[in-house]
């Protein structure tokens, strides 16, 4: 499954780029984010792998982020690995001139048998929580340009 979403943020690109690429900021726009840890490599850097746990109903979840492209102030994207789940994000940064920036997610998503279940179960979920996360980060990155 293949899809992209899009926002505008009223802030800069370089803004945008600094408040995304700071690994301190996740928990703050990423709900149900417990903890982010470096495994190997130069975290942000491509190859470098990260454990990812998140918190969702009762259950854990673990995922593997491994960088795959890192062209700041351009794109970000990297691979996720979960039980019954492997994704790529490619995050692009598009200056819109006038203080605003556009940030594209394109995403693609392979289901293992079980996962493609719950995908045919509740369509769409994949693609809301990918447009939730967007979103989420929107709001954190005007939030923060507010305090300055």
């Amino acid at each position: 499954m293949k899809f992209m979403v899009e926002t505008t943020i009223s802030l800069p690109v370089n803004r945008v780029v600094e408040l995304f690429d700071n690994t301190k900021n996740l928990k703050k726009w990423m709900k149900r984010l417990e903890s982010f840890e470096p495994i190997s490599g130069t975290p942000g850097q491509p190859g470098a792998k990260s454990r990812l746990r998140f918190k969702m109903g009762g259950r854990e979840i673990e995922m593997v982020e491994t960088v795959t492209v890192r062209d700041l102030p351009h794109e970000f994207a990297g691979t996720y690995e979960a039980r019954g789940v492997w994704s790529e994000t490619r995050i692009l940064f598009e200056d819109l001139g006038d203080g605003k920036t556009k940030l594209v997610s394109r995403n693609e998503f392979r289901l293992g048998w079980f996962m493609k279940v719950i995908g045919w179960l509740m369509p769409g979920m994949i693609k809301k929580q990918s447009i939730q996360h967007l979103e989420a980060f929107k709001m954190f990155a005007e939030s923060e340009a507010a305090k300055h």
